[in-house]
């Protein structure tokens, strides 16, 4: 069995539906276990997959590596515009993969195809960088030498991305090892693998020769995470996922000294100032708590309000919250959609049962919507102290916290107070407060009087245990590629 007609309803009968259906079903061949994807608002069947495990991880590190020195040997303007043509036909499949995407994330439609067109738009960019890797010359002590730098590909990448961006992790992360000239193993997570497949069958028309681009389907990330750590053919690991996760991948790495780039969790901090513009933070503070149902790592998990404006905000920011509308995503008007699945669920309903043991208040929301689905009412809590679980740990939710402050030097100590730093929020007007806070806050990325920061052109990644390197801009290229010192004597 491979795609099911749960899934296959929502797609435009076609070439990509028949290369995805290929693609995703085991083959008469395939002895091994198989595992099922199914659609978080319904419950049903989206397909069964092979479930790969070791030995295939390392085949397919193999023809990695196998296809590394061709693909790194390429010259620069044809991986460009092979990695254009990719995103041509990502742009031209749009509809299609919005729709996988929302069947087996859950995601409102219209915000499933936002992310599949900024996947493209990564794609795009690093089309362009690709021909923009820049080495260096510089003056030589003696006259009788030339110095300078040149810049190569890392080598074979293994790259593992999350459930909750299945489309942009995928484009985020392979798009500048390729363009760099690397070639690339890539393992999906489990719950959202269908899109993967798509974007892959996608690459495979676009014309990546054999080997370049390499896709891992597997229920289990673990087997496959120790051969991508432990095998030297590979040269780096990017991964985006949990802190926890990013430890052990880290830990498995470290034999070898092999290069790692991890976008980990969160606990952002969403600072509104007495001089801010309560509407505008309002807009920002929905925005940035509840896209894709509060299940992002920069989703704003503490909103810190100051005294004089705390009522005036919690009073138009729960009423605001009333009005999401929560649904399957391919129901018009759905603003949020379903946990990915159960577990996120209990995590939500033990975070709130914490906080109101503690002396929290739900002003709306607060319950699981239904007996068996996923879905969560929008939630807000007031009365929140720094002992309460939901203050301390990523949610993971549509539960937002509103917390009263007096001082800006209360609130930047109260907002570094994690080991997280990916991202920060904050509104304010006055250009003194706006530099200072901006400074002090201690994360990788800080939204200033806008609740959504995420850009091809911008660096995103974060510091203390959010992780390392960054993804998007031309810096997040340089860490696909390797620093060649040349020393010419003799001159």
């Amino acid at each position: 069995m491979g795609l099911t007609a749960a899934l296959t309803k929502h797609l435009r009968a076609g070439e990509l539906f028949a290369a995805l259906e290929s693609v995703t079903r085991p083959s008469a061949k395939w002895t091994g276990a198989t595992f099922d994807v199914f659609n978080p608002s319904t419950g049903e069947l989206l397909a069964t997959l092979p479930d790969m495990g070791t030995d295939e991880a390392h085949a397919a590190i193999d023809a990695a590596a196998a296809a590394q020195s061709l693909w790194a040997a390429k010259p620069a303007k044809d991986r460009s515009a092979i990695l254009r043509r990719w995103h041509d036909l990502i742009v031209e499949h749009v509809d299609d993969l919005a729709a996988i995407l929302t069947a087996e994330m859950g995601k409102p439609l219209a915000e499933a195809k936002g992310e599949v067109l900024h996947a493209a738009s990564y794609v795009e960019w690093y089309a362009e960088e690709a021909k923009r890797v820049y080495g260096e010359t510089f003056p030589a002590p003696a006259n009788d030498r030339r110095m300078l730098v040149i810049k190569q590909p890392v080598g074979v990448v293994g790259t593992i991305t999350p459930w909750n961006f299945p489309a942009s992790m995928v484009a985020r992360k392979i798009s500048p090892a390729l363009a760099a000239g690397c070639a690339v193993v890539l393992k999906p997570a489990e719950q959202t693998p269908l899109v993967a497949g798509a974007m892959f069958v996608l690459a495979e028309k676009a014309g990546f020769p054999a080997g370049v681009v390499n896709l891992i389907y597997a229920a289990e990330g673990a087997p496959i995470g120790r051969e991508l750590c432990s095998n030297p053919k590979v040269r780096k690991i990017s991964f985006t996922g949990s802190t926890e996760v990013g430890r052990l991948l880290m830990r498995q790495c470290s034999d070898q000294i092999k290069k790692v780039s991890l976008e980990l969790g969160g606990n952002a901090p969403f600072i509104v100032f007495d001089d801010a513009d309560i509407d505008e933070a309002v807009d920002g503070a929905v925005q940035a708590k509840f896209r894709n149902a509060g299940q992002t790592c920069v989703s704003a998990n503490r909103i810190y309000v100051q005294s004089a404006v705390h009522d005036a905000f919690a009073e138009k920011f729960v009423t605001r919250v009333r009005e999401l509308t929560v649904g399957d995503g391919f129901s018009a008007g759905v603003a949020i959609g379903p946990m990915i699945d159960g577990h996120a669920i209990e995590k939500i309903e033990a975070h709130v049962a914490d906080a109101l043991a503690k002396g929290g208040e739900v002003r709306c929301g607060g319950r699981r919507i239904g007996t068996n689905g996923t879905f969560f009412e929008p939630t807000v809590l007031t009365g929140i102290s720094h002992v309460m679980r939901v203050a301390q740990e990523e949610t993971f939710g549509p539960i937002a916290l509103i917390i009263r402050f007096e001082t800006t030097e209360q609130v930047v100590a109260e907002a570094n107070d994690t080991i997280y730093g990916l991202a920060a929020y904050f509104y304010a007007e006055n250009l003194k407060r706006v530099w200072h806070v901006a400074e002090a806050l201690e994360y990788g990325m800080v939204g200033i009087n806008t609740g959504r920061m995420s850009s091809e052109a911008a660096p995103f990644g974060g510091i203390k245990q959010s992780g390392i390197g960054r993804e998007g801009s031309r810096h997040g290229l340089e860490d696909y590629l390797e620093m060649k010192y040349l020393c010419m004597g003799n001159i």
